[in-house]
């Protein structure tokens, strides 16, 4: 298998076309900037940081582990009109392939405005903004390659390939985009829906000089709900459909939150049980999620039950994956108006 996974590796290098996916999250919720620009600052509070971390299909050579760490706010609140917000934010993100044969780095910076649509500021639409600059380096000492294959089945014959034995790398920016609609009926209920454009500009992609290679855009459609069941309990129902050249990815699944802690309303602490179910070209994993609000922190744990015809390969390990954001409470004295979640 770690053989496939080079060769899978090496098909763009050679101007052979390949179905390229961006790395993605099973909680994509919980990383806003990478779903939809137009979520930069759209939360209650005045700072959000928001950290994950997903190591998929771990048995497969280390396939994918993917990091990211963002920070966003609203900023300018006393001088925009009110139930308007303007936000700004900053994303770091890593991703390593094959055990670090390749990896991917990028630095985002996002912006988005929102206008409120109804006088009490219950409905809003905002549109986002984002600039990428990423940067990738294939270590070809990590690569075998067919010429290199002797008779014994070992690597020993030297490779006429050009990244054979030395790195490469290249740089690139991207333009992305999104819009996002938000709602509630109450001021306890919360629904939402948004569509993002990634890779608007269809950067180039080679690590040999060709421009034969591009990055296609990914087209995401995604939105939810949270609504409440009793004075302690809410359900939650979040989904995402996206699409990159010819690969799709869709996403549907839900949440039941309990205040575990009644005596304080203004700081509760949820515990989260739920589930999504991943489908592409064939269905992929189940994701049972558990989760916790303690304070200003969220933290999310969910695991990928692979299903898929690829669980022989991966021994039905699909992925861990870890979130953890964290929201410093409002100051700016507004009333606070329900923000998507899941």
């Amino acid at each position: 298998m770690k053989k496939i996974i080079y060769l899978l590796l090496l098909i763009p290098f050679f101007n052979i076309k390949l179905q390229a996916q961006d790395p993605a999250f099973s909680q994509f919720f919980a990383s806003p900037l990478t779903l939809n620009p137009a979520l930069t600052g759209k939360f209650n509070g005045d700072v959000r940081v928001a950290g994950n971390y997903r190591d998929q299909w771990p048995t497969i050579n280390n396939a994918f582990i993917t990091s990211t760490i963002s920070v966003d706010m609203p900023v300018l609140q006393k001088r925009l009109p009110e139930n308007n917000t303007w936000g700004v934010g900053l994303m770091a993100m890593t991703d390593k392939t094959a055990s670090g044969a390749l990896n991917s780095n990028y630095i985002s910076l996002s912006t988005s405005y929102h206008i409120s649509v109804d006088q009490d500021g219950y409905h809003q639409i905002g549109v986002g903004f984002q600039g990428t600059y990423a940067s990738k380096i294939l270590d070809g000492t990590k690569l075998h390659f067919e010429d290199q294959l002797d008779q014994q089945g070992g690597w020993t014959l030297p490779s006429s390939e050009s990244v054979a034995g030395h790195q490469v790398s290249l740089n690139y920016f991207d333009m992305n985009a999104g819009l996002l609609y938000n709602g509630t009926t109450t001021g306890a209920n919360n629904f939402y829906f948004g569509t993002s454009l990634y890779h608007i500009n269809s950067p180039k992609e080679s690590f040999l000089g060709n421009d034969q290679y591009t990055l296609h855009p990914r087209f995401t459609v995604h939105g939810g709900a949270s609504l409440p069941v009793n004075t302690d309990g809410y359900v939650h129902f979040s989904g995402l459909y996206s699409r990159q050249d010819n690969a799709t990815n869709i996403v549907l699944g839900g949440a039941y939150s309990i205040n575990v802690n009644n005596n304080d309303i203004e700081s509760p602490t949820n515990v989260y049980f739920g589930s999504w179910v991943r489908f592409n070209n064939v269905t992929d994993a189940l994701i049972p999620y558990v989760g916790i609000d303690y304070g200003s922190f969220t933290m999310g744990l969910s695991y990928d039950i692979n299903i898929s015809s690829l669980k022989t390969a991966s021994q039905s390990q699909g992925g861990v994956e870890i979130s953890l954001v964290y929201i410093k409470k409002s100051t700016n004295g507004k009333k606070p108006i329900p923000c998507p979640k899941f």
